[in-house]
């Protein structure tokens, strides 16, 4: 250190420059002007500085001075309003990071002709003002917004940096976040009820993800355009690192719950242009769909379709909650699902609508305990009887003599369930009937095991019962867009499709349903349902019915008995959708 100190003593005598050290601990503070310091750590002997020489390297600490801050502020917007990507990324302490970022600013943001104003400093930040014009495809707008920037010592030599973040390009910008200029996804879509009238979610609240649905897949076809707009797309935090940086392999990213974080939403910045929307009409009625959302209104957790069974257009649907249960709902149907294994026991000559069959109180299979509903039996009774009574027993008594995949391929050939190959216009689940073995394939044949349907498959299932062809629901005609709608591979046998008639009319007029169906007949015919749940109190009451060329299906969760809870609403959409 004497000698390196010496020679130091006579550079400083040669340039007739006196420099003044106050030695700390092995750090040298030089006195600067303005009562500045600048503080250099001094490596000891044997030390090799970074460029592999022998000497000894300074490495710049302590706190920037102004100058520092306003000449590391400045060489950054100066490179950066110039288009000098490249440069003015070297002036921040993440090169890789913000040469992307500004570089996407110009290619992806298309932000153009950049003025940058720096403004009053504030210890070590800086703010300035963004202007510009965005330009894209001939559409042009001008764009102003405040920022700012931090300067920092970089790490490898102290000198002064613009401390890197996304927020620097615009405040708004977090980890992984891009600005983007483009069209506004797909363009927007007017839909139409069937006679006409715009559909919207201030007439019929619960539409909501139901119109979502028809822009996302007939914006583009229905002829509209999409608006442009500058806006950020947020980073997909399973494709998004910890340090923000998109990766192949999803990251972690629970929350303290342990829940997996949802996709922010992305956010409009400035509206270059309106998108033009396209027209579509739908099959939906302006009157059903009013009263439906009425009536699901009034009831909580409550879900209802009603379709035409001689073309299978979709005439209402509504939900009292967010989700759209009514096409999307996987629920056990309980009793309702009784149509379509009473059709197969008749298909497999297992059950006479007009012949004694058995319904005790209980009955057994696959070491599974069944009972009816307050343990009723009946003696000696129809099977039509026993339908009408919602007698599990009377179908539990026959799963010994079914095959495991009996009840599926009763579904999926006759009622077109459970094939994942509806096409109504929207999403829609489709149905499950499982195979299964033992004791969950004898739950199915009441509704429960792995059986999952929603309103919109059970108001199909009554449909196919009434007319004995299936037809696909739809909410959109085909012709709109050319696509093919799902079709079964058989329809009803000429004795299932008169013996189902004769079960459900019944039910309709002396059975389970005969209280919310009372007036409506005699052109009629219904099912209740009621669906036991794990960690419900009460059952979930399902309904489905059909009056003249009219179906409908609905569900309360934890309703209880379908006769009182879901029953009341589709009797009432019935009703008004006959005239009578």
């Amino acid at each position: 250190m004497g000698k390196r100190r010496r020679v130091d003593e006579r550079k400083a005598a040669k340039s007739g420059r006196p420099r003044r050290h106050l030695v700390l601990g092995g750090a040298a503070v030089a006195a600067l002007g303005g009562g500045a310091f600048a503080v250099y750590t001094v490596f000891g002997a044997g030390a090799s500085a970074d460029d592999g020489s022998a000497d000894a390297k300074a490495v710049k600490s302590g706190p920037l001075s102004a100058g520092e801050v306003r000449t590391a502020a400045t060489a950054f917007l100066t490179a950066w309003q110039k288009g000098t990507v490249t440069k003015a990324a070297a002036a921040t302490d993440d090169t890789a990071a913000a040469k992307a970022a500004l570089t996407g600013f110009a290619k992806d943001a298309h932000v153009k002709d950049v003025t940058l104003t720096r403004g009053r400093r504030a210890g070590d930040e800086v703010p300035f003002t963004v202007k510009g014009t965005v330009s894209y495809k001939g559409t042009r707008k001008p764009l102003t917004y405040e920022s700012a920037l931090t300067v920092v010592r970089a790490k490898k030599d102290g000198e002064p940096v613009v401390d890197w973040r996304p927020s620097v390009v615009h405040p708004e910008l977090a980890e992984g976040d891009r600005l983007v200029t483009g069209e506004a996804g797909t363009p927007p879509v007017k839909a139409l009820d069937r006679d006409g009238g715009e559909l919207t979610t201030k007439k019929y609240p619960s539409l909501g993800s139901v119109l979502d649905g028809l822009r996302e897949k007939y914006g583009k076809k229905a002829g509209g355009r999409a608006g442009v707009e500058l806006r950020i797309v947020r980073a997909d935090p399973e494709k998004t690192g910890p340090d923000g940086t998109s990766s192949a392999e999803p990251a972690e990213s629970a929350d303290s719950a342990g829940s997996t974080k949802e996709k922010a939403a992305d956010k409009t910045l400035l509206e270059l242009s309106e998108g033009t929307p396209g027209e579509l009409k739908t099959t939906l009625s302006p009157a059903l769909q009013a009263l439906a959302e009425t009536k699901v209104a009034a009831t909580k957790r409550a879900s209802v379709v009603v379709m035409r069974p001689s073309t299978g257009e979709i005439l209402a649907a509504a939900n009292s909650s967010s989700f759209n249960v009514a096409f999307q709902g996987s629920l056990a149907p309980g009793s309702t699902m009784k149509i379509v294994s009473s059709a197969l026991l008749i298909d497999k000559g297992l059950a006479s609508a007009e012949k004694v069959h058995p319904c005790p109180k209980f009955s057994s299979y696959g070491g599974w305990k069944f009972q009816n509903d307050d343990k009723f039996q009946i003696r000696n009774g129809t099977f039509k009887a026993s339908f009408a009574r919602s007698c599990n027993t009377a179908f539990i008594s026959q799963a010994k003599k079914l095959d495991d995949d009996s009840l599926t391929l009763e579904a999926q050939q006759v009622f077109g369930l459970g094939l994942n190959n509806w096409a109504i216009g929207v999403s829609s689940f489709d149905g499950a009937v499982p195979v299964q073995r033992d004791a969950p394939m004898a739950a199915s044949l009441i509704g429960q095991g792995g059986v999952r349907m929603n309103p919109l498959n059970m108001a199909s299932v009554v449909s196919t019962a009434k007319t004995g062809v299936f037809k696909q629901p739809y909410l959109v005609a085909p012709s709109v867009d050319g696509r093919t709608l799902a079709t079964a591979a058989r329809p009803l046998s000429a004795s299932a499709r008169t013996q189902l008639r004769e079960l459900l009319r019944y039910t309709a007029a002396a059975g389970t349903a005969a209280e919310a169906m009372s007036g409506l007949g005699p052109d009629f015919g219904a099912k209740t349902g009621s669906a036991e749940v794990d960690g419900q109190k009460e059952p979930n009451g399902w309904f489905t019915a059909w009056k003249g060329d009219l179906a409908s299906a609905g569900v309360v969760q934890q309703g209880g008995h379908g006769s009182e809870s879901a029953g009341p609403i589709v009797a009432a959409l019935l009703k008004a959708g006959s005239g009578g």
